[in-house]
Order: C-alpha cells, then structure tokens, then sequence
C-alpha cells in the first residue's frame, strides 16, 4: 500500500480489499481510546473492510459486520488495558439523526476507553458537532484499488 502525505493529509492507496482490511488493523493498534473515525465514502468504496480490520487490530475475534439495519454495536475489547469498547456504527439507512441519538451513539462518543468508528458519518455532522473526529474518505479509482484521504484534527 503506497503512502503519500500532503497538507495534512495522509494518502494510502490500496490494490485490495485485503490491503483496505490490513491498514484498518494498523490505525486500530495506534489508536489510544477516546478516538472518533468518521468513514465516508460511496457503496462499495471499502468503508466496511477497514472497520472489519480495525476490529481485528483491537483484537476483537468476532465476525464484525456493518450494522446497517441496527444503526449501532458495541464489541468488548478483552486485550487492552485502557480500550475497553469498539462502537461500529452504520447511518447509511438513516432517516433523521435523532434516529442514532436514540440507540444511544452519545454514551460512547469521545469516551477515553472506547473507539467510535462511523460509517456514512457525514448523515450525522450535527451529531457530531462539538466533538473532534478523524475523517477518513474513501475514493474509489477502479474494480479494486482505492484512494483512502485521512484528515487529522489539527
């Protein structure tokens, strides 16, 4: 997977799903707790393989699917002394924000022992308004290579 930086950006280009999967992983061991990703991106772009790979680096051994019908799941971290949940959200079938204040997304926001990972994060930026996130876009460039854009806080 190449890298390239540029104005405070981090550009990683992935040849495959398995690359998009793998650096998922790599954020997820770098990641302290307290940490919001704001996924964005079309269907299909590779949103889903990262989370599934941030799952795997915070050791979580379970089948992690977007849950775009519940809106919100929460996984136990059990190896990390200070990451204790991984919140894996999908507003992709939202209707209205007050749809995912409703399944309880603000009692894990910003919290310092969880992760909050946001898929389609852009449907709710008045829900996250006020807190600092990670923005992460995925691009696609063709049938298998992605251009995936992180934007860190400043």
């Amino acid at each position: 997977m190449a890298q390239l930086n540029y104005n405070g950006y981090m550009i990683k280009l992935s040849n495959s799903a398995k690359e998009t999967s793998d650096f998922g992983l790599i954020l997820a061991k770098k990641s302290q707790g307290g940490e919001i990703y704001s996924l964005v991106g079309d269907l299909g772009s590779g949103k889903t393989y990262f989370a599934k790979g941030f799952a795997r680096g915070l050791g979580i051994d379970r089948t992690v699917q977007s849950p775009s019908f519940i809106l919100l799941k929460v996984y136990e971290v059990k190896n990390n002394k200070k990451i204790k949940y991984f919140c894996h959200v999908d507003v992709y079938r939202l209707n209205s924000s007050k749809e995912i204040l409703e399944v309880g997304l603000k009692e894990y926001l910003g919290k310092e022992n969880t992760i909050t990972l946001i898929e389609w994060a852009d449907k709710i930026k008045d829900v996250l308004q006020g807190h600092t996130t990670i923005n992460i876009n995925f691009e696609w460039l063709d049938k298998n290579k992605r251009k995936i854009i992180i934007k860190n806080p400043r």
